[in-house]
């Protein structure tokens, strides 16, 4: 790769030259990482010795919380191994629709997109807001952010699919306990506009003042964009950017990016028809269970993972949920390998 990165063409073509690039860098920064992690054990290894020896209860503790530091930058390198689909270092699009459950379901989907905004901000990615439908009475119809960063596709995939909530509807004067439903949508952004052709005579493009929520997110002039594919009924905007030119642009990078999944997913449908059905979630199967009555849970059903604390979780933290599914991930793709 180093050769790659040294020749004189690379930046002939910018979006591989980035791509390489950024692999480098983290092949690099990986490799770093194991070297100081064998250093740091063969040090506490000579230290434990010494310390033994001498009975020196300070330095076994000096280890001990050595090996401690180590134990955690072995479990970074772990989680760092689960990121391996080529899409992972892509930015990430992710898309927020209210379900069945009228005007809980639209408040259950703005709690997803505050717990995705919280996430993905404590996390250190960057985020955009480029789109919110309010809803009727309250919450929303549905919202599009991205997230750029390293991993950030490959962070938030694991969040495709349908969300179920189980709480006593602030909504209901009787005060009955409701289920809602919201499903979240992630697709990676394409680099390549030219990827996929889009005739002009099959999009409408409405104008619109931007609102709905996302706080200090939101640009409120009258400067949105909302462009429809007519052949596909895809359906993108943008209202991130203070300009129309500046927010039709971006909504194009969008619909590119939600047609070129499109044609992915065709793709995949099609060697599925061929090889059986898999073990993978599809888009529109319920993934996670948020129970807040009769008792208070949070389960994803794909790995079983579970946590109690469902108010940490609406807050943001989520990063449980991910690393068990990204584990699961890798265990359904060693399957599937060795199978074939």
């Amino acid at each position: 790769m180093k050769e790659r990165v040294s020749a004189p063409d690379l930046w002939d073509d910018p979006n591989a030259a980035r791509d390489v690039t950024r692999k480098l860098a983290r092949y690099e920064r990986i490799f770093a990482q194991q070297a100081g992690l064998g250093q740091a054990i063969d040090d506490a290894e000579v230290l434990l010795d010494l310390a033994l020896e001498e009975e020196d209860e300070a330095s076994i503790a000096e280890v001990l919380s050595e090996l401690a530091g180590v134990e955690s930058e072995l479990h970074k390198l772990e989680i760092e191994s689960l990121f391996f689909d080529e899409y992972d270092d892509r930015t990430a699009i992710v898309t927020v629709h209210a379900g069945a459950g009228g005007v809980d379901a639209q408040d259950w989907a703005e709690m997803l997109l505050r717990m995705y905004l919280r996430f993905v901000e404590r996390s250190g990615f960057s985020v955009r807001l480029e789109e919110v439908q309010p809803g009727d009475e309250a919450g929303i119809k549905s919202a599009s952010f991205t997230v750029e960063g390293e991993h950030a596709y490959g962070t938030m995939v694991g969040e495709r699919g349908v969300h179920r909530l189980v709480r006593i509807s602030p909504f209901d004067s009787q005060a009955r306990r409701h289920t809602s439903f919201a499903a979240v949508d992630v697709i990676p952004e394409v680099d390549d506009a030219g990827a996929v052709e889009i005739n002009p005579e099959d999009l409408r493009i409405d104008t619109f003042r931007s609102s709905g929520a996302g706080g200090q997110h939101v640009n409120t002039t009258d400067s949105a964009v909302r462009i429809t594919h007519l052949p596909s009924g895809v359906v993108v905007g943008s209202q991130a950017e203070r300009s129309q030119i500046q927010n039709r642009a971006r909504a194009m990078a969008l619909l590119v990016a939600r047609l070129a999944e499109l044609a992915r997913q065709e793709r995949l449908d099609h060697i599925d028809d061929i090889r059986g059905e898999q073990t993978e979630a599809a888009w529109g199967r319920q993934i996670r269970s948020y129970v807040m009555q009769p008792y208070q849970m949070v389960k994803d059903l794909r790995t079983d993972a579970e946590v109690g604390n469902i108010q940490g979780v609406l807050d943001g933290e989520i990063q449980p949920f991910v690393e068990s599914y990204l584990s699961w991930r890798r265990s359904n793709y060693e399957t599937e390998s060795a199978g074939q």
